[in-house]
């Protein structure tokens, strides 16, 4: 049965769905929808227009669905989307879109949000995403399924994560990471494979040493932007790997801050073969 504590404050209007658990001082707005079985521990406030799916755990102090953090908005009536199954951990911020972005932030499903991350407005996270303590996502990030973002690490507005990326901690990030890569660096650069997100994803060793392939021939001598799409082009056109192909077709679409590539002529780490 639904189990609202004595201090929370249920807005006339939040619809409630099935065994939803709301804390003691906890805030719904009147405009959130609370999927059913839903936990709001205690002192978690869920304004605006929030639509929270089924089973996600929200902890104390998180703020979830108050106005964009953006000079522009007027108070249009935006929406904020939460996939089921996400964890929210302690004072988590997420913002919904505005309508110059789309108006509407999405985030996945069984994504994993620890103490501090913020999500700002109009961003687009995938499902079983994970941004370690006090990650941060600028305005209109997009973020790929699976990626993993290290603590403290801060992603610039309008970039690219693909999906099963990895964000080292404390990494600044200013353009579009490929699918699979892996970034280090305060100002971030490409190190290699995501190899941990390979094998996690149960990838094949022969999958795996086409990604290694496609690496080296995309980011293996120094290239321009203009340079690596031609690239990209080429060895998408003669790849039969999707997983390459997943690969060229992001950097065709790249973002108006372009593909981040590593600082000198670095290798994947591992050789073929490798049992990883």
């Amino acid at each position: 049965m639904t189990a609202i504590h004595a201090t929370a404050v249920v807005a006339p209007g939040a619809q409630l769905g099935a065994e939803v658990q709301i804390g003691p001082f906890c805030v719904v707005g009147s405009k959130a929808v609370l999927g059913d079985r839903v936990r709001l521990h205690s002192h978690v406030v869920v304004e605006g227009n929030t639509r929270v799916g089924d089973d996600c755990e929200i902890f104390p102090f998180a703020s979830i669905g108050h106005k964009p953090q953006d000079l522009k908005f007027k108070g249009e009536d935006t929406r904020l989307e939460i996939g089921a199954g996400t964890q929210i951990r302690e004072h988590v911020t997420i913002n919904p879109g505005t309508v110059g972005g789309g108006g509407v932030t999405r985030v996945g499903s069984r994504c994993l949000l620890m103490v501090g991350a913020h999500i700002a407005h109009d961003c687009q996270v995938g499902d079983s995403v994970v941004m370690a303590n006090n990650a941060t996502l600028a305005g209109h990030v997009h973020v790929g399924e699976r990626a993993f973002i290290g603590g403290l690490a801060a992603v610039l507005q309008f970039v690219r994560i693909g999906h099963n990326a990895m964000i080292g901690g404390m990494s600044g990030v200013e353009q579009d990471v490929i699918p699979f890569g892996l970034v280090m660096g305060e100002r971030a650069s490409l190190v290699g494979l995501n190899l941990v997100g390979l094998r996690r994803a149960n990838l094949s060793r022969e999958e795996i040493d086409g990604l290694r392939d496609a690496y080296e021939s995309l980011f293996g001598a120094g290239a321009s932007q203009a340079a690596l799409a031609e690239r990209a082009q080429a060895l998408g056109a003669a790849a039969g790997n999707p997983l390459v192909q997943r690969i060229t077709g992001f950097i065709a679409n790249r973002s108006k801050h372009g593909i981040l590539q590593p600082k000198a002529s670095v290798q994947p780490a591992g050789g073929k073969g490798d049992v990883i």
